[in-house]
Order: structure tokens, then sequence, then C-alpha cells
């Protein structure tokens, strides 16, 4: 059955793998990409895009108009340490451009969405360890606040209006295709480029930070696979919990070191540190396991041979 997919924010980290994913299985006529930028050559010329600003509700119900928008797949955000800088600004964007798709869905000019949640909902009085799908929040940052509010309206909009809201809580994710967008977990990135460049990396979190990660393949296979799932399967409305594997930056460097045994990590932790002592260390997604079938294919060493030698290519 032929469908029409909007992907808002697809020049961002995950935004832009997920275009090419969606592309590869629906067709590339068959997925809008859109932006408040333009994105990599590739994107720009693999389908339609469209520059577009998710909270500009009058223009993004004319392009869900005019290609006939069947699922909308939200990935507009600013992330957690990018947020903190400007609070007012993530707010405005991480906010209204869920109303907006929210009440095109509840309109009934949208049939499905899409929507990120994260680890960020969670808080310093939060279980740290194997964290429940549902617990204490209180998030401490910007983005979390966000996100925190965004599941209940989620969930709140399913409820009231029959929405097709569905969402993951991605925990921190890795990649060789595309640049860091401003994250806490971002250094689980970063480590690999400065390993191969210039073989140290100076982190800015403390070495024993332990948080939940994900590498970037994982993430799209589960949001794929919970899009394509049954709605009366789909039990969550606000987000499920989703995790792969939970590491330390000394641990990753450890790994990096059995490939490159020259690297060395140094620690200089900053204002992130505070955002990730926040956060959990390990996630229970035994409900995105039951409900839906949930299970990663990637673990910490299978990541790291991946990005090395896909960076070093």
């Amino acid at each position: 059955m032929h469908k029409s997919i909007l992907i808002l924010g697809a020049c961002g980290q995950i935004g832009t793998e997920l275009t090419f994913a969606l592309r590869e299985t629906y067709g590339n006529e068959s997925v809008i990409a859109s932006d408040i930028r333009e994105g990599s050559e590739n994107l720009m010329d693999s389908g339609s895009f469209e520059l577009l600003d998710a909270t500009d509700y009058d223009v993004l119900e004319e392009v869900v108009a005019y290609y006939e928008i069947d699922e909308v797949y939200l990935m507009a955000a600013m992330l957690s340490a990018t947020a903190e800088k400007f609070p007012e600004r993530a707010w405005n964007l991480n906010m209204n451009s869920l109303f907006n798709v929210l009440n095109l869905a509840k309109d009934k000019k949208i049939k499905k969405i899409f929507w990120p949640s994260s680890i960020a909902v969670f808080g310093p009085n939060t279980p740290k360890t194997n964290t429940p799908q549902n617990t204490i929040m209180e998030p401490s940052t910007v983005y979390g606040i966000s996100k925190q509010s965004g599941e209940r309206w989620c969930d709140y909009y399913h409820h009231k209006f029959g929405v097709d809201v569905r969402s993951l809580r991605y925990p921190g994710l890795i990649s060789w295709k595309t640049q860091p967008g401003g994250g806490t977990t971002d250094y689980a990135v970063e480590i690999y480029h400065k390993a191969l460049a210039e073989g140290a990396y100076g982190c800015f979190l403390n070495e024993d930070t332990k948080l939940p990660m994900m590498f970037m393949d994982d993430a799209i296979k589960a949001t794929q696979q919970l899009m394509a799932t049954e709605a009366e399967k789909v039990k969550v409305r606000s987000s499920y919990n989703l995790s792969a594997m939970s590491f330390s930056p000394k641990e990753i460097a450890q790994n990096i070191k059995e490939h490159i045994p020259e690297f060395e990590i140094s620690y200089k932790p900053d204002f992130r540190q505070d955002i990730a002592d926040s956060w959990p260390n390990s996630i229970d997604d035994s409900k995105a396991r039951q409900d839906w079938g949930w299970k990663p294919d990637f673990d910490l060493e299978k990541t790291t041979k991946v990005m090395l030698g896909n960076l070093k290519a």
C-alpha cells in the first residue's frame, strides 16, 4: 500500500539516516525530507526536499496537503547541551513543533506520527540502574522538561482524540555518517574521530560516567519497527524505554585502545557533567521487547569496529 511520509528535521543526526532508510523501504518519491536548512548533497539529490520551519503551522499544513502526507516523523529538536544555552528557543522549537503535528492528526489531516523522546526525561531522583518504563522523572534540563511534557501530550492526544502517535526514549546515539548535534552523549561519537585523527581525546565527562548508548542502525531499526507495528500492540503512548548497551568514557577508550594501542584519553568535565549525572546508567526496555519484539544488534565491540572501519575508509 502506497504511503506518503514527511520527515521534519531531516538534516539532523537522526533525521538524515532515517530519511535514507525510509526512502530505501518506501521509495524515494514517497518520503519528503524537510528542514529549516538544506542538508547534504546526497540527501538533497535522493528525493523531494522542502525548506520548512516545523513551528510554522500554516506552512506545515500546506506541505502536508500538497504531498497528501499520511505519516510525519518529527525529528526537529534542540538537543540537551545546546538547549541549556538557549532555553526559550529550545522550548519553542521542541514543543510548538509537536503541537502542530498533533493538531494535524487530531484534525485527521495525517494518520500517524513518530516523535522521539529521550533518556533526558529522567532526573536525579530516578532509579539509575535498569531504569523502569514507569518511574520518577523530574528532569533537570530544558531538553528533558520539553521531552517529558511532550510525552504527556502524546499520551493525552492519543487517549482524548485517538491520535496514533508513537515514541521511543532514545539513549545516546553513535553514528559515523553524520556529525553530532549538540547532545551530552556526543563524546561517544567525537572520541572515534579524534582517535583516528589525533590519537588522543579530551573528554568533557568523568571517566566513570556510565550512560545508555545505541548504534544509529539500531535506533533506525527500532523506529521503523515501532511504526510498522499494529496499533493494538502499541501499548505505551507516552514513549517506550529503549536500550542496547551502557558504557563509560573509560570503557569506550579501552575498547578503542584494542584497535589503536597508542590512543590516549584525558578528562576535563564541563557543564555537561551535571546533565549526565542526572541521567540513568542503564535502561530496562522489557516493555518494548514484550510489546513489539525489540532486540538490538550492536554491542560496544561491534560499534567500535564499524565506527573505526568506516571513519578510516
